[in-house]
């Protein structure tokens, strides 16, 4: 394999419980390269290598709490070439667009945005209240349970955690715009209401095609968020 074949990456990131994954599953269904993923299309050994890094530093890897400061992280130089490893071993062979989904990709941007100052982003987007909701129905999704945590960040209810959490992904998102980062924000909401323009766009926008027969597999995914919205009118 011929190093300077790697693509320019296309990352996926949101806040959790946003939809990044059935994103990144689309992409890579219009054939983009996502490597060995796990059930919600992050890959295996890249999200190892992440959780190496969080744990390092005494964060938990989960993307909870604590979250990692922006400005204190300490930027591996070797990042690039670790993750180029990775995805030799994995048989990229560097003739399609390669993609790494994470929710945790925003929380530590700078150090992908050293590794790969010319990537491309899709921040994925939900409203406040739909993430809320989901964390606090998602059995993993704990942190904010925690009254020691919660008396950390100046709140006294699990509701009120999250909407911190939330809030604390939103900047930073505008931090990634500010410093220059080629985003593209995309809300999957849109698709269960069979609005598929966002997607189209992106697609375009990353250079992979879409394939009209890909809605026979991607709708019935969106069924269960479809029955909930009509439920919730």
């Amino acid at each position: 394999m011929v190093k300077d074949k790697l693509q320019v990456p296309v990352f996926v990131t949101g806040i959790e419980r946003s939809g990044s994954s059935i994103i990144a599953r689309i992409l890579s269904l219009c054939g983009g390269f996502t490597g060995d993923v796990n059930n919600m299309y992050r890959n295996i050994k890249i999200g190892e290598l992440v959780n190496g890094y969080y744990i390092s530093f005494g964060i938990n890897p989960n993307g909870q709490f604590p979250l990692p400061d922006t400005e204190m992280i300490l930027i591996p130089s070797d990042w690039r070439k670790r993750v180029e490893n990775i995805l030799f071993e994995q048989k990229y062979d560097g003739s399609k667009i390669w993609i790494y989904k994470d929710s945790r990709l925003c929380q530590i941007w700078p150090i992908w945005n050293y590794a790969f100052p010319n990537a491309r982003w899709i921040i994925v987007r939900r409203r406040t209240g739909d993430i809320i909701d989901s964390c606090q129905q998602t059995d993993y999704m704990n942190a904010y349970k925690n009254e020691r945590i919660q008396k950390s960040i100046g709140v006294d209810n699990t509701r009120d955690g999250w909407l911190w959490w939330v809030h604390r992904h939103e900047k930073l998102f505008v931090e990634m715009i500010e410093n220059g980062l080629n985003c593209k924000i995309v809300w999957p909401e849109r698709m269960v209401y069979g609005d598929y323009h966002q997607i189209y766009e992106v697609l375009d926008w990353i250079g992979l095609s879409w394939n009209k027969d890909l809605i026979n597999i991607i709708d019935p995914l969106l069924w269960n968020s479809r029955q909930k919205m009509e439920r919730n009118k």
